[in-house]
């Protein structure tokens, strides 16, 4: 690619160091570009490229602001998915429609052209996380996007292997919510607390084993279940939560050290609020859901910045 660049001035290579995602990435070379119009499709040649001059057209004469290939639209096919892919397709499709007010037809298609102008007023709202670029630009957009589908047939696979799998769904249910919540709520931090709760039952299983059939003190077993329980939380964000940012080698014992760090301070964090909260209002459970929801938020705020930070 490089030796590309260097013959073709209209061809520029971009390295990535440290950021993943598909959403990012398109991100960055629509930004790279100096053309008043950006086009984005796959490389394995399942979008239709003779489209292209038409979805250009529509474009320069003022017809629309984004183009968008549309396989559900009269003309348009998809026949080459497998029925699975297919029911994924549809299902993520209308929970789109539903929950985001999405009026395209195929919001989660991956070819579409659009104005470079107008990308780059959406740009600093939209997600570098994820795939699925195009539902984000048409949900940031608000309907306010002049919007036009061309129908397509989407093609097969002829190489490589597609990136559909549980962690895309992830990502797509965690824009979905983003944009329910205006960026109030991020998957990542639902799934920071989905492994706090995991970390509980590995503490309460650690600290009766230790007990029961060990025999041990309670202080030493509450310590012992404590450990176990952030070393858990630490392995399962480093596979999920953060993923994108995934520590390996090395790193990983550094990390899992900043973890310890930071949960001690936060579960100083967690019985302070509750006490503060039982002190003025003595009811147990309200207490202590405030001071596991301080902890929780200060875990994760820490851990971001300490732990699982951008390089």
């Amino acid at each position: 690619m490089r030796a590309l660049a260097r013959q073709d001035g209209r061809v520029r290579c971009i390295r990535r160091i440290g950021r993943r995602g598909l959403s990012g990435a398109c991100i960055e070379g629509i930004l790279a570009s100096s053309a008043p119009y950006a086009a984005v499709m796959d490389a394995d040649l399942q979008h239709d490229e003779t489209q292209l001059p038409k979805m250009l057209s529509l474009l320069q004469s003022g017809q629309a602001e984004l183009v968008v290939g549309s396989r559900y639209i009269e003309g348009g096919s998809a026949d080459s998915f497998n029925r699975s892919r297919a029911g994924a397709s549809a299902l993520a499709t209308e929970v789109a429609k539903r929950a985001l007010g999405v009026a395209i037809a195929d919001p989660m298609s991956g070819f579409f052209v659009i104005r470079r102008d107008r990308f780059e007023q959406l740009a600093p709202q939209l997600s570098t996380q994820g795939f699925k670029i195009l539902l984000d630009i048409v949900a940031t957009a608000h309907g306010d996007l002049k919007t036009v589908e061309v129908p397509y047939t989407f093609g097969s696979r002829l190489h490589g292997e597609s990136k559909l799998d549980s962690m895309v769904a992830l990502d797509f249910l965690g824009l979905v919510l983003a944009k329910v919540t205006h960026d109030v709520v991020s998957l990542r931090f639902l799934l920071f607390a989905m492994v706090g709760g995991t970390g509980l039952f590995v503490h309460l299983g650690t600290l009766y084993v230790a007990l029961k059939l060990f025999g041990l003190p309670f202080p030493q077993a509450q310590g012992i279940g404590a450990f176990v329980a952030m070393t858990s939380n630490f392995i399962l964000n480093n596979f999920l939560t953060y993923r994108d940012q995934r520590l390996k080698g090395f790193a990983i014992l550094g990390g899992l050290l900043a973890f310890y760090l930071v949960c001690s301070v936060g579960l100083f964090a967690n019985v302070g609020v509750a006490f503060s909260v039982y002190d003025k209002q003595p009811i147990w459970w309200l207490a202590g859901a405030a001071g596991a929801l301080m902890g929780v938020v200060w875990n994760y705020a820490m851990s971001g910045l300490f732990v699982w930070r951008k390089r």
